[in-house]
């Protein structure tokens, strides 16, 4: 089978404009005219059709692009919690009320309407919140509005919607008699919600997946076992050998698969005996810049994995190596916890999907060990970083919550596979090593890659 060549059709001298555009598409939900800033969409629409043709044939995703708009549909291996962020208002994410109403309202919009006022939609919506148990909808009651406010402008960001007349801070403050008149751009509202299936014929939110490895005639496919390598590579942070199967880890390890996702993404391949990386040296490559930016929870972060590096460097400590949980238990259990949360009711039984059963794939690379810190030893290191740097600069937000600041820390940390989070403290990852040296460089260091979130 011949092996796809990433930018095949592009020359040299293009080669960082295509680089440019194709990290562009990856790191931003949803391209128009204006968002994420005027002139992108020309510049990502220049290469639309060879950026397709990479998409489909390196990651099996389909690039819908059109004068209008670009967006990226995925085809996801397993659920993220960290792809929540593209679902946020004002840097604040949204909780389940505000994901729950951005459904009622993107289904709430008719083909026959291209223009709506904010006291019909919540007349239409209204009654569907109020026929979900737990949810509902009352405009007298401040957080459901402020939860309108926040879905509206999320959908006036990407282009949904226009507003063409009156004031949604006028409604805010006064529904009664405040309104706003909004133009409806439909064909960007479809391309907003793509699920792989309809919700409606769905038993499990594993439903929304790709098949773990597609089969012909029993085997497994070669080129959905290349495709889905080069997924996990572009879309975490670092992909350990033991976490994946072993002909995924036969792939990453053979020069040929990840250099030409290097060369179509146009970052840099870090291998160490553990797994393999991309990195990113001018940190737009992702949705958790790390290190030097982000505020006190990133700067924290990064003076964690120092005094980390310190006490495993200590003569005389002996570090305890506890066996890392395996990735595949961990999405289980969020599948789990998804799926409890479901309706018992609308499923329609005739066309419901359940998850097939599971044919052995020879499973991860064995068990792995790591180096565990106590939560004891974290406490004592975030009062050490206080009292070194002094309360005031961890910002107001943190100054009187040291713990709180140091379990915000751990949590990025996490979802940057640097650490991993256990009961009684966290396991230290082989990618935190490429950090041992943070102090000296913090405003100016490698960033890790972390795609699938918006940068602008």
């Amino acid at each position: 089978m011949r092996r796809p060549r990433a930018a095949a059709g592009v020359q040299l001298t293009d080669l960082g404009a295509y680089q440019q555009a194709v990290r562009r598409v990856l790191t931003c939900d949803l391209i128009t005219a204006t968002r994420p800033r005027p002139g992108v969409l020309e510049q990502v629409l220049r290469w639309a059709d060879e950026m397709a043709r990479d998409f489909r044939e390196l990651l099996g995703y389909t690039l819908i692009a059109d004068t209008r708009q670009v967006r990226l549909v995925r085809r996801l291996d397993r659920l993220d919690p960290t792809q929540g962020l593209m679902f946020a208002r004002k840097g604040r994410p949204f909780d389940q009320r505000r994901m729950a109403y951005l459904c009622l309202v993107l289904a709430s919009f008719q083909r026959s309407r291209v223009e709506i006022s904010l006291a019909d939609l919540v007349r239409v919506f209204t009654p569907s919140a109020n026929a979900i148990d737990g949810l509902g909808f009352d405009p007298t009651v401040s957080a459901h509005k402020a939860a309108v406010v926040d879905v509206l402008g999320w959908l006036v960001d990407r282009g949904a919607l226009r507003l063409s007349d009156g004031s949604l801070e006028a409604w805010a403050r006064d529904s009664a008699h405040g309104d706003a008149l909004y133009d409806i751009d439909h064909d960007i509202c479809a391309v907003l919600f793509k699920p792989a299936r309809p919700v409606q014929h769905l038993t499990s939110a594993a439903g929304l997946l790709d098949d773990p490895l597609s089969r012909v005639d029993g085997a497994v496919h070669p080129q959905a076992v290349a495709q889905r390598a080069r997924r996990l590579l572009t879309e975490q942070p670092v992909v350990y050998y033991a976490d994946v199967d072993p002909a995924i880890a036969d792939l990453l390890r053979r020069p040929g698969l990840v250099e030409d996702l290097a060369r179509f993404t146009g970052l840099v391949v870090e291998r160490r005996a553990e797994g393999v990386m991309l990195a990113d040296a001018g940190g737009v490559f992702t949705d958790r810049p790390f290190p030097g930016r982000g505020g006190a929870v990133n700067r924290t972060a990064g003076l964690l994995l120092a005094k980390i590096a310190d006490l495993l460097e200590e003569p005389g400590h002996v570090p305890v190596l506890v066996e890392t949980p395996s990735q595949a238990e961990d999405h289980a259990e969020l599948v789990a916890r998804v799926d409890s949360g479901l309706p018992s009711e609308g499923v329609v039984q005739e066309l419901a999907w359940t998850p097939p059963e599971v044919v052995d794939a020879g499973g991860p690379e064995g068990t792995t060990t790591a180096p565990l810190v106590e939560w004891s030893r974290l406490d004592t290191m975030i009062d050490e970083l206080f009292e070194e740097f002094g309360a005031a600069s961890f910002t107001s937000a943190w100054q009187q919550d040291p713990r709180g600041l140091l379990a915000a820390a751990v949590t990025f940390l996490g979802e940057l596979s640097l650490v991993r989070p256990i009961p009684g403290g966290v396991l230290v990852l082989p990618a935190a090593v490429r950090y041992r040296n943070i102090t000296l460089a913090l405003a100016d260091s490698t960033q890790l890659s972390l795609s699938g979130g918006e940068t602008s």
